[in-house]
C-alpha cells in the first residue's frame, strides 16, 4: 500500500470561524463581481464584433467558477454538520449571500449580452434545430468551433439560464419583479431547511406506553425529571421515531408520534405555501403555464404530461395490489387486537403499517430485523460496501489514521481536515487496472447529534475538473447519516433497510469521486434530477444479492457470515407490501406535481395545502388517516417536513420513481446475471459515472445499455406486466 501513502492534493480544511465564514462568502462573490466588471469593460462587440468568444467571454467565468467552487460548497455545509450553533448561523448566512449573489450574476444584462453575442455567432442554436434529436454531438460543437460537447453544452445553458432568470423579459416592473420573486424563494429556501435541521421537538411517554420498543433506543433516550419523573423523551430524529412507529405495541403511543411528527415544523407551513405562490408566479411571468412546465422542460421527461401519465399509469396499476396488501395487513390487525384485547374499528391507519409491515415481515417470514441488525455491525459493513466497489470500479479506499491525517494536513494539524471527531476519512485511488492514480477524498459521518442534518445524504465538498494549467483537480465527498450510536454493549448496528440506505447514499458518493469532467458544473452528481438517483438505485440491487449480503455480513459478537437460509428469507421480503411502498411515493409525487400544476395562480392561491396533502395521501396510499376518526383533512402539515419540494427536488420528485426504469434496467441487462463483473463494472464507471453532466444523460444510458432504454424490467421486477 506505499503507493497510496501521500495523496497529491491536499484534503480540505474545517477550520472556518464564524466569522471567517462569513467574510469568506463575500469575498468570493467579490472576486467574481469583479472578474464580470473587467469582462464588460473591456469586451465591446459593438466596436469590435470579434472580441466576443468563447474564450474572451466564457473562460474567464468558468475557471473562476471552478475555483470558487472549492471554498463555496465547505461554506455552505457547515451549517447542516456543525456541532457549533454559531457556525452553523455563520454557514447558513454565508450560504444566504452566496444565494443572492448568484441571482444577481444570474440577471446582469451587461454580462448576458456578451454571452448572447456568443451564443448568436457560434450558430449553435441552427446547428442543433439541424440535428434530428437536438443533441450536441462532438461533430456538432466542433462545427461551431467549440473545442468539447462539454463547452458546447456550457454556452447553452448558461445562454439558457439567463433567458430562465427573467432576461428575456423587458427592462421595468415584470424583471423587476422576477428578480424580487428570486431573491424571496432563496431566503425561504434557506429558512426551511433551517427549521428543519434544528427542529428539536418530542413527546414524553412512560415506560408502559413504549411498551415493544427496542431496548437499546429507550436507552438513549433523554430521562425525565420533575413532572417528566420516570418519563423517557422520544424526538422525532429518525432513530427514535422509526423504532417507535415500528415497535410500539400500543396504537394510541404510535398515533401520537405520527400525528406530531407530520406538525413538527409548523413554522414551515406558511414558507411553502409562499414559495409555491412565488414560483408559480416567476413561472408565468416568462410564459409558461405553470412551474413545472417550467422546470421539466430540460430534464428527462421534457414534459408536465409525460410525468403525469407515468405517474398515473403507475397508479393505476399499482392501487389493485395495493388494497389487496391492506385487506391482509387488516386480518393481521385484527387478529392481533383480540388476541391482546383492544378494541378494532375495521380500519388500517397509517400509525399502524410500519408496526404491521414489520411484524408480518416477522411473522409470516420468520424474520426478525433486530437479529438480522446484528451481522451487520456498521464499521465491518462499510468495510465490506467499499470491498465491493473496489472489484465493480478499480477503486483503493485507504482510510487516514490519526497520524496520516497529521500527515497529509496542510495546517499539520489532524483535527484541521475534519469538521467532527466522529468523521472517518479516505484517500481514494485508482487500482493497479485503472492506473494506480488519485480519485479524492471520501468522508463518512454517521451517527446523530444535536443540530446535525436528520437525515441520509450525500454532500459534494469539492467537485473535480481541469484547471487552467490542464491538471486535474480531484473532488471530496461527504456522506451525512444517522444510523444508531455505538453504546457500551454492542456497536451501530444496521437494519437492512439502513444497509440499503448506506449502499444507496455511497453509491452517490462513487458518482461524486469517480467523475471526470472538464468543468466543476457538471462533475459527479451534477446531472438532471430525473436521472441522478439512478447510480445509486441500481447499486440497492447488490443489497439484495445472495453472494454480496453473505459478504458484508459479520456477525458483531461471533464474526459469522449471515446464514444461508436467513438470506433466502430476507430476499424473499423485498418486495412483501411494495405496492403501497410505491403508493406512498406516487403520493409524493402526484403531490408536488400538483402543486405546481395549477390551472390558475387564483387557484393555487384558493389551494387548502394541508387538506389537498391529507386528501392525497388517502386517495393514493389507500390507508387511512385520522379523517376516518372524524377529524378534518388539516390534522396534518406534512409538506412542512418536506424538504425535498424546497431544496430542489420542486416538481422532481418524479425523478426517484422514473429513474428506476434506468436503474432497473441497467442492472437486468449488465449486473443482474453476475453483479461482480468487474468488466461491465469498469465500462459503467467509464461511460456513465465519469461523464456526470458534461454530456446529455440519454447518451450516456444508450452507450452503455447498447439501445434505448426500457421500461420493461420495471415493471416485472414490481410484479406488474409491461
Amino acid at each position: 500500500m506505499a503507493k497510496y501513502v501521500t495523496p497529491p492534493q491536499d484534503p480540505p480544511l474545517f477550520t472556518g470561524t464564524k466569522d471567517s465564514i462569513v467574510a469568506d462568502s463575500k469575498a468570493l462573490c467579490d472576486d467574481t463581481r469583479s472578474l464580470l466588471d473587467k469582462l464588460v469593460a473591456e469586451i465591446k462587440p459593438s466596436e469590435n464584433p470579434a472580441a466576443a468568444t468563447f474564450e474572451s467571454v466564457l473562460r474567464p467565468q468558468i475557471e473562476d467558477e471552478n475555483q470558487s467552487s472549492l471554498s463555496a460548497r465547505i461554506l455552505g455545509f457547515y451549517q447542516y454538520v456543525s456541532a457549533d450553533a454559531a457556525l452553523r448561523d455563520a454557514s447558513t448566512e454565508a450560504e444566504k449571500i452566496m444565494d443572492e449573489f448568484g441571482i444577481e450574476v444570474s440577471m446582469r444584462e451587461d454580462v448576458f449580452r456578451l454571452v448572447d453575442v456568443v451564443y448568436k455567432n457560434s450558430g449553435l442554436a441552427e446547428s442543433k434545430e439541424k440535428n434530428k434529436d437536438r443533441l450536441i454531438t462532438e461533430e456538432l460543437a466542433k462545427s461551431t468551433g467549440l473545442e468539447s460537447v462539454e463547452s458546447a453544452r456550457l454556452l447553452e445553458k448558461e445562454h439558457k439560464g439567463y433567458i430562465k432568470n427573467g432576461l428575456g423579459l423587458p427592462e421595468g416592473e415584470k424583471r423587476d419583479r422576477f428578480k424580487e420573486i428570486k431573491k424571496k424563494l432563496s431566503q425561504i429556501s434557506i429558512a426551511f431547511q433551517k427549521n428543519l435541521n434544528e427542529e428539536n421537538g418530542g413527546l414524553w411517554f412512560t415506560l408502559e406506553e413504549l411498551d415493544g420498543v427496542p431496548q437499546d433506543v429507550l436507552d438513549g433516550l433523554e430521562k425525565g425529571a420533575g413532572e417528566n419523573e420516570g418519563k423517557l423523551r422520544l424526538s422525532f430524529k429518525y432513530p427514535d421515531l422509526f423504532p417507535t412507529l415500528k415497535f410500539a405495541k400500543n396504537p394510541d403511543t404510535r398515533r401520537k408520534v405520527f400525528i406530531e411528527n407530520e406538525n413538527k415544523c409548523n413554522d414551515n407551513v406558511e414558507l411553502f405555501r409562499e414559495a409555491i405562490e412565488l414560483r408559480d408566479e416567476a413561472a408565468r411571468l416568462l410564459g409558461y403555464p405553470d412551474h413545472a412546465t417550467f422546470r421539466i422542460e430540460d430534464k428527462m421527461a421534457k414534459t408536465t404530461k409525460t410525468v403525469l401519465d407515468f405517474l398515473n399509469d403507475l397508479k393505476t396499476r399499482l392501487g389493485p395490489g395495493g388494497l389487496k396488501e391492506i385487506e391482509h395487513l387488516k386480518d393481521l390487525k385484527k387478529k392481533d387486537h383480540e388476541e391482546r384485547g383492544l378494541p378494532y374499528d375495521g380500519n388500517y391507519y397509517l400509525w399502524d403499517h410500519r408496526y404491521y409491515d414489520r411484524l408480518m415481515i416477522e411473522k409470516e417470514y420468520s424474520i426478525d430485523e433486530n437479529a438480522i441488525a446484528e451481522y451487520f455491525p456498521i464499521t465491518s459493513t462499510v468495510g465490506g460496501m467499499l470491498k465491493i466497489f473496489e472489484t465493480l470500479f478499480g477503486l483503493v479506499f485507504v482510510e487516514l489514521t490519526p497520524e496520516d491525517r497529521k500527515r497529509i494536513s496542510p495546517t499539520g494539524k489532524a483535527e484541521d481536515i475534519a469538521w467532527h471527531e466522529d468523521v472517518i476519512i479516505f484517500s481514494v485511488w485508482d487500482d493497479t487496472s485503472e492506473g494506480e492514480g488519485f480519485v479524492g477524498y471520501l468522508y463518512l459521518d454517521l451517527h446523530p447529534r444535536p443540530g446535525k442534518y436528520g437525515h441520509a445524504a450525500n454532500f459534494n465538498l469539492q467537485p473535480g475538473f481541469l484547471q487552467a494549467n490542464g491538471s486535474r483537480r480531484y473532488p471530496a465527498t461527504a456522506l451525512v447519516c444517522n444510523f444508531s450510536k455505538p453504546t457500551k454493549e454492542k456497536p451501530s448496528l444496521l437494519k437492512h433497510d439502513e444497509v440499503v440506505t448506506l449502499f444507496h447514499e455511497l453509491g452517490h458518493g462513487i458518482h461524486d469521486l469517480v467523475g471526470r469532467t472538464q468543468y466543476a458544473r457538471y462533475h459527479g452528481t451534477s446531472t438532471v434530477r430525473d436521472f441522478v438517483e439512478a447510480p445509486s438505485q441500481m447499486l440497492e440491487n447488490w443489497c439484495w444479492t445472495p453472494s454480496q449480503l453473505k459478504s458484508l455480513s459479520k456477525h458483531y459478537k461471533t464474526g459469522e457470515s449471515i446464514p444461508d437460509d436467513l438470506i433466502k428469507k430476507l430476499i424473499s421480503t423485498k418486495h412483501v407490501n411494495d405496492a403501497l411502498f410505491n403508493l406512498r411515493q406516487l403520493h409524493f409525487g402526484l403531490f408536488d406535481m400538483t402543486v405546481h400544476t395549477p390551472k390558475s395562480h387564483d387557484e393555487l392561491k384558493n389551494l387548502d395545502i394541508s387538506k389537498l396533502y391529507n386528501d392525497l395521501r388517502v386517495d393514493i396510499s389507500k390507508i387511512k388517516g385520522p379523517e376516518a376518526q372524524g377529524e378534518t383533512s388539516n390534522w396534518g402539515n406534512g409538506q412542512a417536513t418536506f424538504g425535498h419540494l424546497i431544496g430542489g427536488y420542486d416538481a422532481g420528485y418524479y425523478g426517484y420513481l422514473s429513474s428506476q426504469v434506468y436503474s432497473t434496467d441497467m442492472f437486468y441487462t449488465k449486473f443482474k446475471a453476475d453483479p461482480m463483473n468487474g468488466k461491465e463494472g469498469r465500462r459503467y464507471r467509464h461511460t456513465v459515472l465519469e461523464k456526470g453532466g458534461s454530456r446529455d444523460e440519454m447518451v450516456s444510458l444508450e452507450e452503455f445499455l447498447g439501445r434505448k432504454p426500457s421500461s420493461e424490467a420495471f415493471y416485472k421486477e414490481l410484479g406488474l406486466d409491461s
